[in-house]
């Protein structure tokens, strides 16, 4: 039976930390991730979990003690930010590369400098390429269920995992949401047994070993395999997931999407925001959609394809900018991905939201009337804008 409360994202996600009940979660603390491992300490200090609790010097070091707990069979989690993740940067490649199903609340923030401690996805986008599985959530609840789905994914496809939710926006709202009792999560995530361990002596196996030119190139080309297949995996996981919660997700959600003549693409807790904007512009007789990314790594290129091929014109929305010149990374992706399409749609790109500047729902209604514009003219005067910002 579900439990109706009232949580923080941060809150949500120390929950589901406490419900997996992990072997090993290795952390250290930073502004706004901090209150989750805060929360899950006083979890080990009133003994409601069996894990054991690794405060560590730096954030470089806490990867670090996870890529050894996870090659020793314990399933392991831990939990950073902005400035953190980038620390973890030598270690992540390692853990991705070791194939170790580590799981990280990943709670989004900009990148310094100058010094900021609000949300953007400028930490997270800076990893896309480090082999972990990328899942963002809208809210407090998608929070909650990403982080318990996060652990069956990881041990399912060998390859670690990180669950986002967007900074104070998320982390430190306050929403109502559901959770699962104890036993259904126990169930959910079962009993890990891993298929490899450093201590296991009467099979050894090497970690770490260098790899030269012989052998590295099949090394790797078997992750990124990993990473190929992996989207199947989330599916069937989120199928599983929705027998126990009654929550059904997939790689991407559609909102108002079939007939859509303008959509806006994004990520995180922005899509809340949009969808009010399209219930709005819907009502005008606007047939405004809006598609929301929620598995960004993989990247789901056929079901993005497919979900914005009949739309005229697309914002793809982006929390962060790739500093090429060339827009934001999730724009980059989506127009790559629609390149094939015989009759493309137009696709504009909106840097929005850097180091947390409010993008409110007078922001995205111009968003969408500019869509109309460029779909009634099929002309794009400004293929990126920054949307909210003083000139």
């Amino acid at each position: 039976m579900a439990k109706k409360v009232a949580m923080t994202g941060n809150e949500a996600m120390a929950e589901a930390m406490r419900q997996i009940n992990p072997d090993v979660v290795a952390v250290y603390p930073i502004t706004p991730a901090t209150e989750i491992v805060q929360i899950f300490a006083s979890f080990v200090a009133d003994g409601l979990v069996d894990a054991e609790f690794i405060a560590t010097e730096s954030e470089h070091s806490a990867m670090s003690v996870c890529i050894g707990s996870a090659a020793a069979g314990a399933r392991t989690m831990t939990s950073t930010s902005s400035q953190g993740l980038a620390l973890m940067w030598e270690m992540l490649y390692i853990a991705s590369g070791l194939r170790l199903p580590i799981v990280m609340a990943e709670v989004n923030r900009t990148l310094s400098s100058p010094i900021n401690i609000h949300c953007d996805h400028s930490d997270t986008m800076g990893a896309r390429d480090s082999g972990w599985i990328q899942i963002f959530s809208e809210n407090a609840q998608e929070a909650y269920d990403n982080m318990i789905q996060a652990v069956r994914i990881a041990e399912k496809t060998l390859l670690p995992i990180m669950v986002t939710t967007d900074g104070f926006i998320i982390s430190h709202g306050m929403e109502t949401m559901e959770l699962l009792n104890d036993d259904e999560v126990k169930g959910f995530v079962g009993e890990y047994t891993p298929q490899h361990t450093l201590l296991d002596v009467e099979h050894p196996i090497t970690v770490g070993a260098i790899d030269f030119t012989d052998y590295f190139f099949e090394h790797k080309r078997q992750q990124i395999e990993a990473m190929n297949t992996a989207l199947p995996h989330i599916v069937e996981i989120g199928r599983e997931f929705a027998k126990v919660s009654g929550r059904d997700y997939d790689f991407a959600e559609r909102y108002r999407l079939i007939d859509a003549e303008i959509a806006i693409v994004v990520l995180g807790s922005t899509a809340g925001t949009a969808k009010v904007v399209i219930d709005e512009l819907r009502e005008k007789g606007i047939k405004a959609g809006l598609l929301k990314i929620r598995v960004f790594r993989p990247f789901p290129e056929k079901e993005i394809v497919d979900a914005l091929r009949n739309v005229k014109a697309i914002a793809v929305m982006d929390r962060s900018d790739g500093g090429n010149g060339m827009g934001g990374p999730v724009f980059e992706e989506i127009r790559s991905a629609m390149y094939y399409l015989p009759i493309r749609p137009l696709v504009v790109n909106y840097i929005y939201g850097l180091g947390g500047r409010d993008t409110d729902i007078e922001l995205i209604e111009g968003v969408y009337k500019d869509l109309q514009e460029i779909a009634a003219t099929t002309n794009i005067e400004q293929p990126i804008k920054y949307l909210g910002v003083r000139e």
